[in-house]
């Protein structure tokens, strides 16, 4: 059962985590099950844990505990749930700054899987770049269209930490996606990347550097509004907030 926390209004978590019982409140005109009760005997994924307000995470805490009874209900109804979180924060750094609460981190984290930035796994672009391909010619492609290739140059610019977009499987000519498909932004050669003389170190600043330097662009071209820069940069407009927001960009 995945659930995007971010994605639910405040005033219906509850009902929408633990269900309720009929009566419960005025409207409840039946009983109705929560996400916990859906995923009865199976997994919970709570995608974006981090967005959850504190009012909601002290119920999660106590569902945990108590095994998630019901809105309104009077009765004990135990239900066996594996829940598995994820978020893109780092909650350490929320708890410490009192956005986050420490008893439900602590009970949550028992197993992390850190997954490192996709800069830092380079190797892994082609065969996610496979793998989008492989999808779109499933759902995309038209009758008797051959399934798209990628040229060498393509590999060579999506490796090298410009990116790559699903876009270029639909815009791409019938046999072969190049690089030019990919609409980078911007389309100059990864060798003439902005450098300030000596000032390429530490590689996390001058990576930083580069990205807010091409966001900034891509907003000043579409008037200052995200979802057309995140188009112009090839990226959704979820990854263009997280990036806004790491980098400090209003």
């Amino acid at each position: 059962m995945p659930v995007n926390c971010g994605a639910i209004p405040e005033n219906l978590m509850e009902s929408e985590f633990f269900g309720y019982r009929k009566g419960a409140f005025t409207g409840a005109d039946a009983d109705r099950n929560g996400f916990f009760q859906a995923a009865h005997q199976g997994t919970l994924f709570l995608d974006e844990v981090a967005d959850l307000p504190l009012s909601m995470q002290v119920k999660l805490l106590r569902a945990i505990q108590e095994e998630s009874p019901q809105v309104g209900s009077t009765q004990e109804e135990p239900v066996d749930v594996r829940i598995i979180s994820a978020t893109h924060k780092k909650l350490a750094a929320l708890v410490e700054a009192g956005e986050f609460r420490q008893d439900l981190f602590y009970r949550m984290n028992v197993i992390e899987l850190p997954m490192p930035n996709l800069r830092e796994m380079r190797e892994d672009i082609p065969l996610i770049a496979k793998a989008i391909l492989a999808k779109l010619s499933r759902h995309a492609r038209p009758a008797g269209r051959r399934r798209p290739g990628r040229a060498g140059a393509t590999r060579s610019r999506a490796t090298s930490g410009a990116g790559t977009s699903s876009s270029a499987g639909c815009a791409a000519p019938i046999q072969r996606v190049s690089a030019a498909d990919l609409h980078l932004t911007p389309t100059r050669d990864e060798s003439q990347a902005p450098v300030a003389s000596g000032d390429k170190w530490p590689l996390q600043d001058y990576l930083d550097r580069v990205e807010r330097s091409a966001i900034t662009e891509a907003l000043e071209k579409t008037a200052t509004t995200a979802p057309p820069a995140a188009k112009l940069l090839g990226i959704t407009f979820r990854a263009m907030r997280y990036r806004m927001e790491r980098l400090g960009i209003k």
